[in-house]
């Protein structure tokens, strides 16, 4: 398995836009075994992405899909900085 968490800040005040646009453009990737956009509790402009893939190979291919390039290029007027925190090698899940 292959996995990444990220923090993506925000451009002021568009946090729940950027939920929205992030929801409707990874709804339903193949490989994706679970992705989660969770809000910053003390920072009203950060949002927290944590994946989990089958395979690096997986995830890399998701950018190749038409909602997800349209969640991409939508998202850059959103998000005002990227940071890739960790790439994980998830070996156990609950649920």
């Amino acid at each position: 398995m292959y996995g990444l968490i990220a923090k993506l800040t925000i451009a002021s005040g568009r946090r729940d836009e950027m939920i929205a646009t992030l929801q409707a453009g990874t709804a339903a990737m193949p490989g994706c075994l679970s992705y989660i956009v969770a809000k910053d509790a003390a920072d009203e402009n950060t949002l927290w992405v944590t994946e989990v893939w089958d395979s690096e190979a997986s995830h890399h291919a998701s950018f190749a899909m038409p909602a997800v390039k349209e969640a991409v290029t939508k998202g850059r007027a959103l998000v005002t900085g990227f940071e890739k925190i960790a790439v994980t090698e998830p070996v156990w899940r609950a649920g």
